[in-house]
C-alpha cells in the first residue's frame, strides 16, 4: 500500500517472501511488484477557490513470478474527501480508470500490454480535492488554512491479485513535497530536508520513513505559540496572535490533562514528539465523527465534538476564540496519543470491553479539567443505557455493550484503586507497545499488579447481563444524594 490508513486501522496487506538456496537468495511465490521509488506532491491553491492538487510518481518493477495485466489502487475516500479530476499515466500514456470488479471502493488500471517479469515502468497519478458543498459531510478547508489527516487522503496502491501476492509497500525512504503560499507555516510528517521559495510560494520537502507512520499535512496562515506545560512541549496554532497571559488558564488546564494521562498511562518517552493543537481551517467538515458511538456517553445533550486527532502528534480543534476551553476541546483526542495512536496496530480493532478504553481515557481528561462531577455525570449517563434486570441474551445490544464496557473501567479502578489501576495499564501499554493488546493482556497486567483473581471480576462484568447491582446502587445513590443536596442549598 502507498499509505497504511491510520484511522480505524484496516488490515495490513499480507505478502510472502520465501528464501531458497544455500546462498540465501530469495524468490517470490506469487504475482507482484515493488515500488522502487516514489514521490508524492501536495499543492494548495487558494484562489479563485481553495483546492488541493495531489500528484504521485512511482517507479515500479515487476518482482513477481508472472506478467501483470493490471494494477489496483484506492483513491481518496469519497466519504471524507470531495475528489475530482482523477488521472493515471503509464509511462506517459493515459490509462482508463475502471471500477474494480472485486471491490467497488477500488479502481482498476488495465495496461495496454502485459507487464513482463523484471520490467520497470513509471506510474503517474493525480487528483484534486475540492471544497465540499454546504450539505456535504466532506473535509473542509479555507483560503488561509487546510489539513490532510493521516487517513485516506492519498491514492493507495494495492497488492496484486492471486496466490501469495506482493506489492503496494512504499520504499523505506520516499519524499513528500508540500507547496503552499509563502505566508503559510507547515507541519508535516517525516524529516524536513529542504525549505525553498519560488515566487509567492513555499516548497517543503520531507523524507518519509516507516517510523513516521502515517503521512499528514497541516498548513495555513497561523501564528504558533508555545504553551508552558512542563515536561510536554505543546504548540498552539491559531489564526490570531495570542497573548501569553490569556493562555495561562489553557496551559493550567492542559497540565492537569497531561498529569491525568501520565498517571494512568505513563509519561511519554524522552524522545516523544511535541504536540500541536491547531485551530480548524473550517469548523464545518473539520471533524469526521460528530456523532460517534461514544458521544452520547461522554457528552451532554447537544454538545458537539470540538477536537480530533489529525495525526499521531496533532489535534485540530474548534477554538472559536475561547482559549480557556482548549483543554476540554482537545482532551479526548490527546488521550489517543498516550494509548498508542499510530503505534498499536489494533488500536481501533478491539472487542469489548477494551474497545471502550479510548473513551474512558477521554473521560479521564475531561474529568481532570471539569472535576469529579464529570465522572458522576458520565457514569449516570451510561447507566441509563443498561436497564435493571437486563435479560441474558446471546448477543447484547451494541449500545448497551458500549455503555457497559465504559462502566467496566470505572468499576475496575474502584475495585483495585487508582494506583494499582495506573500501574497495571502502564505495564500493559509498555509491554505491548507497537503490537496491540487484548483482554488477556489486560487481565495478566492486573493480576501481576494486584495478585488477585482479576479474571473472575472480568467475568462478573462481561459474562453476565447488565451491571452488578452494587455498582449501580452506589452510583445511583450518589446521584440521588447530589440532587437532594443541591435542592437543600437553594435558599
Amino acid at each position: 500500500m502507498l499509505f497504511l490508513i491510520q484511522s480505524r486501522f484496516p488490515l495490513l496487506s499480507l505478502f510472502v517472501v520465501a528464501g531458497i538456496g544455500a546462498a540465501g537468495c530469495t524468490a517470490t511465490l506469487g504475482p507482484g511488484y515493488t515500488i522502487e521509488k516514489q514521490e508524492v506532491r501536495v499543492h494548495f491553491v487558494a484562489q479563485p477557490e481553495p483546492r488541493i492538487l495531489l500528484e504521485g510518481d512511482y517507479q515500479l518493477r515487476n518482482s513477481g513470478n508472472r506478467p501483470l495485466s493490471s494494477l489496483e489502487l484506492r483513491l481518496p475516500g469519497r466519504r471524507r474527501f470531495h475528489v475530482s479530476a482523477a488521472h493515471a499515466d503509464w509511462d506517459g500514456a493515459a490509462l482508463a480508470l475502471e471500477t474494480s470488479p472485486s471491490n467497488a471502493r477500488d479502481t482498476l488500471l488495465r495496461f495496454p500490454e502485459p507487464w513482463p517479469i523484471s520490467a520497470r515502468h513509471t506510474l503517474h497519478l493525480s487528483a484534486e480535492i475540492q471544497q465540499a458543498a454546504a450539505a456535504e459531510p466532506s473535509l473542509s478547508f479555507a483560503p488561509d488554512a487546510f489539513f490532510l489527516p493521516a487517513e485516506g487522503w492519498s491514492p493507495e496502491l494495492l497488492p496484486s491479485e492471486g496466490l501469495f501476492p506482493t506489492g503496494g509497500v512504499p520504499p523505506r525512504r520516499w519524499e513528500l513535497v508540500v507547496r503552499v503560499p509563502d505566508t503559510f507555516i507547515v507541519h508535516t510528517s517525516g524529516k524536513v530536508v529542504k525549505n525553498s521559495h519560488a515566487g509567492d510560494e513555499s516548497l517543503v520537502r520531507a523524507v518519509q520513513e516507516p517510523r513516521d507512520r502515517y503521512p499528514f499535512v497541516i498548513a495555513g496562515r497561523y501564528t504558533s505559540t508555545p504553551l508552558d506545560t512542563a515536561n510536554q512541549k505543546i504548540y498552539l496554532w491559531t489564526r490570531a496572535a495570542q497573548d501569553a497571559r490569556s493562555l495561562a488558564p489553557a496551559s493550567d488546564s492542559l497540565i492537569r490533562v497531561i498529569h491525568a494521562y501520565d498517571s494512568a498511562f505513563g509519561s511519554p518517552s524522552k524522545d516523544a514528539h511535541p504536540l500541536w493543537i491547531v485551530e480548524c481551517p473550517a469548523v464545518e467538515g473539520c471533524f469526521s465523527r460528530r456523532d460517534s458511538a461514544y458521544a452520547r456517553l461522554l457528552e451532554d445533550a447537544g454538545e458537539q465534538v470540538t477536537g480530533e486527532m489529525a495525526s499521531f502528534d496533532t489535534v485540530v480543534a474548534d477554538i472559536s476564540g475561547r482559549t480557556p476551553g482548549i483543554a476540554t476541546a482537545v482532551a479526548p483526542s490527546l488521550a489517543a496519543t498516550w494509548l498508542g495512536y499510530g503505534q498499536n496496530p489494533g488500536f481501533y480493532e478491539q472487542g469489548p470491553p477494551l474497545f471502550a478504553l479510548p473513551a474512558f481515557a477521554a473521560a479521564l481528561g475531561r474529568e481532570s479539567v471539569e472535576g469529579p462531577s464529570f465522572r458522576e455525570r458520565t457514569i449516570r449517563r451510561a447507566l441509563q443505557f443498561v436497564p435493571w434486570n437486563a435479560p441474558k441474551q446471546k448477543t447484547e445490544d451494541a449500545t448497551l455493550l458500549r455503555a457497559k464496557s465504559l462502566l467496566f473501567f470505572y468499576a475496575l479502578r474502584e475495585r483495585y484503586g487508582q494506583e494499582a489501576f495506573g500501574n497495571a495499564l502502564r505495564h500493559m501499554l509498555y509491554a505491548r507497545r507497537g503490537r496491540g493488546f487484548n483482554l488477556d493482556d489486560l487481565i495478566a497486567a492486573f493480576e501481576q499488579e494486584t495478585h488477585q483473581n482479576v479474571a473472575e471480576f472480568v467475568r462478573l462484568w462481561m459474562k453476565h447481563p447488565g451491571v452488578p447491582d452494587e455498582f449501580r446502587a452506589r452510583h445511583e445513590d450518589v446521584a440521588a444524594l447530589a440532587t437532594r443536596s443541591s435542592k437543600e442549598d437553594v435558599p
